[in-house]
């Protein structure tokens, strides 16, 4: 067993934002199947380039190993795939990689095809494959989820969880909780490390959070009493103090106002003391603010036909699809990578040019809103995107900060932010907008587990009319009304 030991860690970026870590001390054990979660922007790709040395902070970092990092930096993606990571890791054995690939359901023949042509799925497992290649590495997985269906997720979960030695950024909770056995949070002011998965850490989050609202609401209760006997006593002082005019005993009467402003005084100090024991509580915790949809009614039996629909670009991509949308339906379009669910969306949200067959019936008057996959095409301030999407400013900034952004955020130009943050404008944008059908592609990609419970809270709250698609298996069992599976044409 070795340890890795960060002590005292102090960081920040020199923009002159505020510190992301501040003297956080922690102890890793390097054979720990360690889950690293925290809100967007909290430091975790942050801690990652700290403990492999790409960034320093003030403090002490003792690593007794060396470090890969998920995802890597590709240079020529048009080689074969054994040569990219060959590349990256020097030169291997292939029997190793087949071994690894066979794990996770891949056929050893991508090995011997140009990277670039791989699925976005079938190079992440690849990729993940090379890092346990090694036996001498702590691996840092960042986010690998984000290109990978319901089935890859259930694959690399199970493969995750038959290797040790490695921290993993995730948001998606049923993924976690298949592969995990110590998670660690990135809290307001501290960082916590707990034994177990997922679903341990937030049950016992949760009780903590109960047990110090509490505790905060005694101490309120207990300020308020003081509060009342402090002005009692200070009361009582001053009518004391001006009875001693003219009265016959003035020395006992100076002697109990005397008396009287001690304990006013030691009333005042117990107040402050308490003040100062409720600023502790809370601190780390995260509130999950309510968030609201603005529908506009539904008028009409149906909001969506589709009949014998298939599309695709160069020939179709899925086997001809039938279905109704009515108001309030939550449908999820289901089915492997690749075979088409983003080409679907993009019908009905942008143009109809890749429509092969079939019929689409939309009403002329129907508003759509929706949420993109990538959100990576968010430039510039983010009042001039709301200014250009017609959005109640007040409003966008205000469900923004529901979300976790701060003012500085909102100074920011979008792209200089994080992947997590640009889909959280998107889904701000999105509900900030009157419509009828909410289309989202993707809506958790990047996306932390406190603003993933928002948004299944708000959802299930208000019941809107939607059609998305996401491989988050929690939120498809609270959100989806109906599922649809797509099949690959042919």
């Amino acid at each position: 067993m070795s340890m890795i030991q960060v002590s005292h860690l102090t960081f920040h970026y020199e923009d002159g934002s505020e510190n992301i870590f501040e003297d956080v001390s922690f102890e890793l054990d390097t054979s720990w199947k360690l889950g690293l979660t925290g809100r967007n922007g909290k430091g975790k790709t942050t801690l990652f380039k700290i403990l492999s040395g790409k960034q320093k902070g003030k403090g002490t970092v003792i690593s007794p190993v060396d470090y890969l990092y998920f995802p890597f930096q590709i240079q020529d993606a048009t080689q074969l795939t054994l040569f990219v990571i060959e590349d990256l890791l020097g030169e291997v054995a292939s029997w190793q990689l087949e071994r690894e690939l066979n794990l996770l359901e891949v056929d050893s023949e991508v090995l011997y095809r140009p990277f670039d042509t791989l699925s976005q799925g079938e190079q992440t497992k690849v990729l993940l494959a090379s890092l346990f290649i090694r036996d001498d590495t702590f691996v840092l997985i960042d986010e690998p989820t984000n290109h990978l269906d319901l089935k890859g997720r259930e694959l690399v979960s199970a493969y995750l969880k038959k290797k040790k030695g490695f921290i993993l950024v995730s948001h998606d909770r049923a993924f976690l909780d298949g592969c995990i056995d110590h998670i660690m949070s990135l809290n307001k002011t501290s960082i916590d490390i707990q034994k177990g998965n997922y679903s341990s850490w937030e049950d016992n989050m949760s009780r903590r959070m109960q047990d110090e609202k509490s505790q905060q609401q005694r101490l309120k209760t207990e300020i308020k009493k003081m509060e009342k006997a402090k002005r009692q006593t200070a009361d009582w002082s001053d009518q004391v103090e001006k009875s001693k005019i003219g009265a016959a005993d003035k020395g006992y009467v100076g002697h109990m106002a005397a008396k009287m402003m001690k304990r006013s005084k030691s009333l005042e100090k117990r107040q402050q003391k308490h003040i100062d024991e409720k600023k502790t509580l809370l601190r780390d915790l995260e509130e999950q603010e309510d968030l609201k949809i603005h529908l506009l009614p539904l008028r009409r039996s149906y909001v969506l036909r589709m009949t014998g629909v298939t599309a695709g670009y160069e020939a179709p991509l899925f086997e001809p699809l039938s279905f109704e949308m009515q108001p309030h339906d939550r449908i999820a379009l289901v089915g492997g990578n690749g075979c088409g669910k983003s080409t679907l969306l993009h019908l009905l949200t942008k143009d109809q040019t890749h429509l092969f067959s079939g019929k689409i019936e939309i009403p002329s008057d129907l508003v759509i809103s929706s949420i993109a996959q990538d959100p990576s095409f968010l430039k510039g301030p983010m009042t001039a995107y709301a200014e250009g999407e017609g959005l109640d400013i007040s409003l966008f900034l205000a469900i923004l900060a529901k979300l976790g952004l701060t003012k500085e955020h909102f100074e920011r130009p979008m792209e200089s932010m994080s992947p997590g943050q640009q889909k959280k404008i998107l889904i701000a944008a999105s509900l900030a907008k009157p419509a009828h059908l909410y289309i989202y592609d993707e809506p958790l990609n990047y996306l932390d587990i406190i603003s993933r419970a928002q948004l299944e809270k708000v959802i299930l709250t208000y019941q809107p009319t939607m059609l998305f698609v996401e491989h988050d298996a929690v939120f498809l069992e609270k959100v989806a009304t109906r599922r649809i599976e797509m099949h690959p044409f042919g």
